[in-house]
């Protein structure tokens, strides 16, 4: 223990005197800090609730989705780390991702992602959020490190653009950039009126969303964002009705549901083109118009999940969907 140091009594009336020059109009330098703007902010994101004092300064993001989210509010600069593409940056984001520093080709470990020091960490999937790894939301709070999960994870009922809007109102909000938020809100939804009025009295192809799967199907379901882009771009999902973001399916209930177009998910290491080998060459397919007809679309998965791309995918899949309309 250090030696305890007497001090002078002659010294104490010196010792207090800035203490009593606060009645003159003096402050300590905590009183005398401002507050950021809009600070302190509390949102309840996926049921767990956060306070933030300031904006979050060392972030790591997982998933590409919210990495572009991150990157289309103008917020490059606040990445500490990243983790996790499904496929190629969008181009526009692609210099400012290439200053940041990838953590890992998936997830990281627990010793990695703390390695790069975060005060935040903002999630694409439930999984990024991995308990057994020590990397659950609760787990990474009790580390002093504040957490988001991407809306679509955990909104009751469907997905759409509203969902968009609250994800990027919210974060925008929580970095003190609600502005940023706002123009990218009204230019998706400018893009969407825009297809939608060129689409006005097209027909609406019924659709199978073919993500991958041999002994069944995993498809979209009707409660993610993947729905509402391909009812935007003018489709209709064949299976709207299974209650999930994604979920399988039996190859007999794709046949019964006879789809006219399928739209192919990319990503991984499955190519397109080995996903339309696989349904072309199965005789049980043969029948269904979509396979009969050779109609497909694609999609990159990073475009069929809530995040900045999709108002550019109902664009393209409209396109797909109604070549010569758009």
């Amino acid at each position: 223990m250090p030696p305890i140091r007497r001090v002078p009594l002659a010294l104490i009336p010196l010792l207090l005197l800035p203490l009593t020059g606060c009645g003159t109009g003096g402050e300590s330098r905590a009183e005398a800090a401002p507050a950021a703007e809009g600070f302190p902010y509390t949102v309840t994101n996926c049921g767990t609730k956060t306070t933030f004092d300031a904006p979050p300064k060392r972030v790591v993001t997982m998933n590409q989705h919210v990495t572009e989210i991150m990157l289309a509010l103008g917020l490059q600069d606040r990445l500490a780390g990243t983790a996790y593409l499904d496929d190629s940056i969008l181009p526009e984001y692609r210099s400012a991702y290439d200053r940041t520093k990838v953590l890992a080709k998936e997830y990281p470990s627990k010793e990695v992602l703390l390695g790069a020091n975060p005060d935040f960490v903002y999630g694409g999937y439930a999984s990024a959020f991995d308990k057994a790894k020590g990397q659950d939301r609760a787990g990474l709070q009790k580390d002093g490190i504040n957490t988001r999960l991407n809306i679509e994870n955990c909104t009751e009922g469907k997905v759409g653009v509203d969902q968009l809007a609250t994800e990027i109102t919210q974060v925008a909000r929580v970095f003190g950039v609600p502005e940023r938020g706002r123009s990218l809100i009204a230019e998706e939804r400018r893009k969407i009126t825009t297809v939608g009025t060129e689409l006005k009295g097209s027909a609406h192809p019924s659709v199978f969303v073919y993500d991958s799967g041999d002994s069944s199907a995993f498809t979209a379901g009707g409660k993610g964002v993947g729905n509402e882009i391909v009812r935007l771009a003018g489709g209709r999902n064949v299976f709207a009705d299974l209650d999930a973001t994604f979920g399988d399916v039996s190859w007999e209930q794709v046949i019964k549901r006879r789809p006219e177009v399928v739209v192919i998910y990319d990503y991984g290491g499955t190519t397109v083109e080995a996903k339309k080998k696989r349904l072309l060459n199965d005789p049980a397919l043969a029948d269904v118009p979509a396979i009969k007809n050779k109609k497909f679309a694609v999609l990159p998965l990073s475009s069929a999940v809530l995040g900045v791309r999709v108002a550019d995918a109902v664009q393209d899949l409209a396109g797909q969907l109604h070549p010569g309309t758009l």
